[in-house]
């Protein structure tokens, strides 16, 4: 078995919002992943002149690479001991690759956002997918770095303890919860949260609340940023009131809010 969590570690998830698992998978894994990744950009590899537009957005891979990457020992343990053992269903496919280059162009994308979870009246519209209090659907949300990532390589910026303000604002909405476009307006009326770079080296991942805010930025840098957000889908419902078990850490986060 994988090395646990600590109970620090536990811990700052509560209360922050977020941890940081350094080594998660290889680098051999991510060096795979990114060559396939490459097959399917409209760029040349290894001529940055062709690399015109500040985001280039890919699809859903089940490359066993893929896999590998978001199934590891030590990922599966941190999942048991934040969401439950059974809580939570494996990744078959990663997606949501936002490949961010190097430009003097502004992105449109860089807003504050929570990931929405289950969908709306048009399923096909993500603007109209919904999150409500339980997180229908997802268990987390994974910031997963394939590429070595610092500061000037368009880190997403997560806001420290912003799933707390985002829990009570869900709370007085019931189980419709809100749509993506709601929540964001809400959101980017909150008082400013600490602002935390994901960065690390090729095989780091960021395991988020799913109510975290988060937001991407522009790349300053000069390599291509490799890096998916997928969720970890919930297995059954979560229990955040009147459990006759002992809440699990993902329950106990959203209780700080009803608290």
């Amino acid at each position: 078995m994988a090395d646990p969590l600590t109970p620090e570690e536990i811990e700052h998830f509560i209360n922050n919002g977020f941890i940081r698992i350094d080594n998660a998978f290889s680098a051999e894994i991510a060096q795979e992943v990114i060559e396939i990744l490459w097959n399917d950009i409209p760029f040349q590899k290894s001529d940055p002149n062709t690399w015109t537009e500040p985001v280039v957005r890919l699809g859903m891979y089940s490359h066993q690479p893929f896999i590998d990457s978001v199934n590891t020992k030590k990922l599966h343990t941190a999942f048991d001991q934040l969401i439950g053992r059974n809580g939570w269903l494996p990744c078959r496919s990663v997606g949501t690759f936002p490949v961010r280059f190097p430009s003097s162009v502004q992105p449109n994308d860089t807003g504050k956002h929570v990931d929405a979870s289950f969908p709306g009246d048009d399923p096909a519209n993500y603007f109209q997918w919904r999150v409500n209090l339980k997180s229908k659907g997802r268990a987390l949300l994974m910031l997963v770095l394939y590429s070595d990532v610092d500061e000037n390589d368009a880190p997403t910026v997560i806001y420290k303890k912003s799933h707390i303000d985002v829990a009570r604002i869900l709370s007085r909405e019931g189980d419709s919860g809100l749509s993506f476009m709601a929540l964001a307006e809400k959101v980017n009326a909150l008082p400013q949260h600490d602002e935390i770079y994901a960065t690390g080296k090729a095989g780091t991942v960021y395991l988020c609340h799913p109510f975290i805010v988060h937001a991407a930025q522009p790349h300053t840098g000069n390599t291509p940023r490799f890096m998916a957000q997928p969720p970890l889908l919930l297995r059954k419902e979560l229990t955040i009131e009147n459990s006759a078990k002992e809440y699990t850490p993902l329950e106990k986060s959203i209780r700080l809010a009803l608290d």
